[in-house]
């Protein structure tokens, strides 16, 4: 069975947010409200395993950057890191929400394409996390 989206797709997706994340960026108050909402939409996708793990360390990630607890990560990531969370919540999906299971798979794939990304990134700040007791 062929795969729905590639990662090309879900990179392509990603840009597309590009202009309202940066704007976004400027009000911390406006992301958190974003955070909170890719937490519960996140709550509906199902079965997806570890392919989302670090969902939970982006979201931290993005806040300890608002909070300026943690600055030692380049705008670009936290940017591309906030446009797969506005694709998650836009509703303009490559695959409908509607279509069972499948319809998330998209989802998975753009918020994958950010890990991947931003990977190194998330990685140190893992360990920052660590290292602060975190």
């Amino acid at each position: 069975m062929a795969t729905p989206i590639n990662m090309d797709k879900a990179k392509e997706a990603l840009t597309g947010f590009q202009e309202k994340a940066e704007e976004l960026l400027k009000d911390g108050s406006k992301v958190e409200e974003i955070l909170k909402k890719a937490e519960e939409a996140i709550k509906d996708v199902p079965g997806v395993g570890t392919a989302l793990a670090k969902f939970p360390l982006m979201l931290n990630m993005i806040r300890s950057y608002i909070s300026k607890d943690y600055t030692a990560v380049s705008t670009k990531v936290v940017v591309t890191m906030l446009c797969a969370l506005l694709y998650l919540l836009s509703g303009k999906d490559l695959i409908p929400d509607s279509k069972p299971v499948i319809g998330m798979v998209d989802d998975v794939a753009v918020i994958t394409a950010a890990f991947m990304l931003c990977g190194p990134e998330l990685d140190a700040y893992a360990k920052w996390r660590e290292e602060k007791g975190l």
